[in-house]
Order: structure tokens, then sequence, then C-alpha cells
């Protein structure tokens, strides 16, 4: 269990970046959601200390994360949302060299973890080409496989589905979704299907603050009867918007659908929709931005 508590982070320039974060993370797959901005890099950097926070405590079952950072270190596998590597180096010989930093020294112990590793994230076939040359996604795949050496009992992924194809996306959702089942994974992102998809927790992250926490199910059943659709003219959109609680829109066939959060239905013409885990992202976002601006 990795648990939060009151964690709150001001930069040097006095920009807050978390304000008062708790949580409690289980096993499995958890899932961070939140816009460009919201506090995620923040927070996931906390966790995998590579800065302290200015206040509050993080714990991974029996170590004190902030003051035992070195503890932490041992048994955490990273993947940030940007990471640089050699020019010409293969995926086999980076592998190898980071594990190295990771602590196998024992020739043969690293070989076997290398190699079951690139496997792994299906990557044995070009384990000879460098990786600078990889696609978008064979990188990410890449950086799993890094992330795994030494078998930890904790794992970040910060942002690592942005930008790949549908193809890639779905491969590697599907190798997250195995090395979930038996260690915590914290996947931060922006992209609410791969929260859907994957994570048996949650939690919304905007303005440094958790809004919303729970699984999916039970945080989308609350939104029951409440989510409303209706077709309109583009030109009319500003009007609705400044009368409704409109949570999205977007064009579908040249022209705007709209939805619409209520208790009721709001006039003619709407009609009823099953909402579903975006429609609470845009909704809890929604919520923020009207309280932020009272």
């Amino acid at each position: 269990m990795l648990s939060l508590s009151h964690v709150t982070h001001v930069y040097a320039n006095g920009t807050k970046a978390l304000a008062d974060v708790s949580l409690d993370i289980p096993k499995g797959m958890y899932g961070l959601l939140g816009p460009n901005g919201a506090g995620k890099s923040t927070l996931m950097r906390c966790i995998a200390t590579l800065q302290s926070p200015s206040q509050g405590d993080i714990r991974f079952g029996d170590i004190d994360v902030v003051k035992e950072p070195s503890r932490l270190r041992a048994t955490l596998g990273y993947l940030p949302q940007e990471f640089g590597v050699y020019p010409r180096v293969s995926a086999y010989d980076l592998l190898d060299h980071l594990a190295v930093l990771k602590g196998f020294s024992k020739a043969g112990e690293r070989k076997e973890q290398v190699e079951a590793l690139l496997n792994q994230v299906n990557l044995w076939s070009v384990r000879k080409r460098a990786v600078a040359g990889f696609s978008g996604g064979m990188r990410q795949r890449f950086g799993i496989a890094q992330a795994l050496l030494g078998n930890p009992s904790l794992v970040i992924v910060d942002e690592p589905t942005a930008g790949l194809d549908p193809e890639e996306r779905n491969r590697f959702n599907n190798l997250l979704s195995e090395i979930g089942e038996n260690v915590v994974v914290i996947l931060s992102t922006h992209i609410v299907e791969d929260v859907a998809d994957l994570c048996a927790r949650m939690a919304i992250i905007a303005g440094g603050r958790i809004v919303l926490e729970g699984t999916p199910d039970d945080l989308i059943g609350g939104m029951k009867g409440r989510i409303w659709r209706r077709t309109i003219e583009k030109e009319s959109l500003a009007d609705f918007q400044s009368r409704l609680a409109v949570i999205s829109n977007r064009l579908k066939g040249g022209q705007t659908v709209i939805h619409v959060l209520a208790d009721d239905r709001p006039e003619g013409g709407f009609e009823p929709v099953e909402g579903g885990l975006e429609d609470l992202y845009f909704a809890t976002l929604d919520g923020q931005r009207r309280q932020t601006s009272v």
C-alpha cells in the first residue's frame, strides 16, 4: 500500500503545484487523471523521490519515502514522461548497462533479467537496434523494460501513451495490465480511455488537489440520470454555455453535440444519455472551474 498524507509542494517561484494531497493506493492499476498542469508530474516526482514535498508524508509499506529515499528507489520502477537515450547504443546493451546501475553485478543473473524483459515487452527481435531509432511505441516499451529491472514493487508511469498510435497504445496498455496484477502501478495521464480500460481505482487531480477518488464504476454511477445530450447549431453554443452546465461539446457530422449535467431534463430537445468516465471527468473539471471563478 502506498499512502500519501497531506502532501503539499510549493516551488521556489511561489507556484503551489500540490495542495494537501492524501491518497491510499493499493496493489493493482491506479489511475491519476488530470489535465496538463494539474500537478500530476509533480506528484509522481515526489513519490519517485526525485524531489521532496514541501510538507506531508509519503509511505510505501514500512518505508518512509521522504526520509528513506534510497530504500524506496531499491523497489521502484519509474517511466517518466520523457527520457533520453544514448544515440548509438543497442536496446540490449543499454538495458544491460541500466541493469548494472540497478545493482545486477553478476553477469549471468543480469543476462537472464535483460533477455526476459526484452521478450516480455516484445523487443527481442530488435534488441541489436539503437533505441534512438525506435518508434515512439517501441521506446515506451523499452522504458517499461528498464522500469521493471529488479522486479519492483512500485511502478510509476507518467503519460505513457501520449503520442502513440492506436495499435501501439493498445499493445502498451496490455503490457501495463499484465504488470499491474502483482504490484502497485500508478498510471498518470490525461487520456480518459487509458484509465477506463486499465484501472480498478482512480483519482482526478486539478489545480494540485485531489477532487474525486474511488472506483470508476462507483464514480460514474453517481451521475446516473444526470447527463443529457442535444445536437445544436454551432452558433448557439455560447448561449447554451451561458445558461446550462455544458460539460463537453464536439462536432459530429458537421453539427455540434453537447452534453449537459443537470438533475432534470434541461429543456425541450435534450435526451438522456448513459454517462461514461469522460463525462465524469469533464463534469468534475467544469465544477472545479466554476468554484474557482466564484
